[in-house]
């Protein structure tokens, strides 16, 4: 998940209550569920200040979402596009129980097969996987859209994309810069090349946020986690998010045949979507470096740094493009490159700023 993160699951509190508080709260809600005397355990917490708990009693497993109120989460999001998500024939984990007050929510649980996992062990069902993925966001994008979904414009993104300049080139330099003429650029490249007709799009749309159900038919094969964020984009940017992974490589040829099965699909051409491609994936790559040195340096959670060179090298594909010259000669000059001592430098300053 790459929101810009707040503080975590150690210490978390409810309009100033302690974190003992909090598993009272949590406890009359399990028990209200039915699910009071289930064994709990962490399953994961992502960038957010989400945590999710595995519960398992004699008869099965349920999730537990906790999104603490007053921590930037709210459950009503996840609730909406989920049961968008279950119209469309996909399969989001069920709400078995919820408390929008409180922030949790009691979901079905999807199992552990990740699709990041699965392919640990066996890298040779990632063009099955990866296919089926693609299969899912021709799906969502073919069907209108839940209604008022965000819909950032395209200095909005280029807005986003700024924090490489404001969190990871300060991290390395110590100096802030004007990021104006870099929104410019990107403003302009979105607008010539990204700024068509919108979709649905769900935003971190990777390996480990979609699960693989062999038994469920179809396209309900591929189980879909962490889309609360969804919103109103580019046809492009899901594709970009799942083929160029900050967690993880796929196989070099992997990539253009997923574009050359997305865009067949579409009906777009080749060129424009190339450049699009392009556009979406520098401005992606551009957030995420300047999110990942901001959870170093802000929150604390110096993990995502090591994630920074894989990100850096998709940027530079991406800015390779010939319909980025003018955003890769700004980048080429204001971001330096994430060098081993540079990512050192990051994580010596590890939870020493503030926001």
């Amino acid at each position: 998940m790459l929101q810009v993160p707040l503080p975590g699951r150690i210490g978390c509190r409810v309009w100033g209550a302690p974190l003992a508080d909090r598993q009272a709260i949590i406890a009359a809600f399990l028990a209200t569920a039915g699910w009071g005397d289930a064994e709990r355990r962490f399953l994961a917490g992502d960038a957010s200040a989400r945590s999710y708990d595995r519960l398992t009693r004699a008869d099965g497993t349920a999730v537990l979402m906790d999104a603490p109120p007053g921590e930037g989460e709210e459950i009503e999001p996840f609730v909406r596009i989920a049961a968008h998500l279950h119209g469309l024939g996909l399969s989001a984990p069920r709400i078995l129980a919820r408390d929008d007050t409180s922030g949790l929510l009691l979901l079905e649980d999807l199992g552990d097969d990740l699709f990041a996992s699965l392919l640990r062990r066996d890298p040779g069902q990632e063009p099955t996987l990866y296919a089926a993925a693609v299969d899912v966001l021709l799906r969502v994008q073919s069907a209108p859209p839940p209604p008022d979904l965000p819909d950032p414009t395209a200095a909005d993104w280029a807005e986003a994309a700024a924090f490489a300049l404001d969190w990871y080139r300060f991290a390395i330099t110590g100096a802030r810069i004007d990021t104006r003429p870099f929104v410019t650029s990107l403003t302009e490249a979105l607008h010539r090349h990204a700024d068509g007709p919108r979709v649905m799009i769900l935003r971190d749309y990777h390996a480990e946020n979609l699960l693989w159900l062999p038994q469920r038919p179809g396209i309900a094969a591929v189980g879909l986690l962490d889309f609360q964020l969804a919103q109103m984009g580019q046809p492009a940017y899901d594709l970009v998010s799942l083929c160029q992974d900050a967690r993880r490589d796929i196989a070099p040829a992997l990539e253009p045949w997923l574009c050359a099965r997305f865009l067949m699909q579409t009906g777009g051409d080749e060129a424009g979507f190339s450049a699009a491609y392009a556009a979406l994936g520098a401005q992606r790559a551009l957030r995420i470096l300047g999110g990942f040195a901001r959870l170093s340096l802000v929150v604390g959670k110096p993990g995502y740094v090591a994630l920074m060179p894989r990100v850096w090298r998709q940027l530079q594909r991406s800015l390779a493009h010939p319909a980025l010259t003018e955003l890769a000669a700004l980048c080429g000059r204001d971001l330096p490159e994430p060098t081993p001592d540079r990512l050192e430098r990051i994580r010596s300053q590890c939870g020493q700023h503030r926001p």
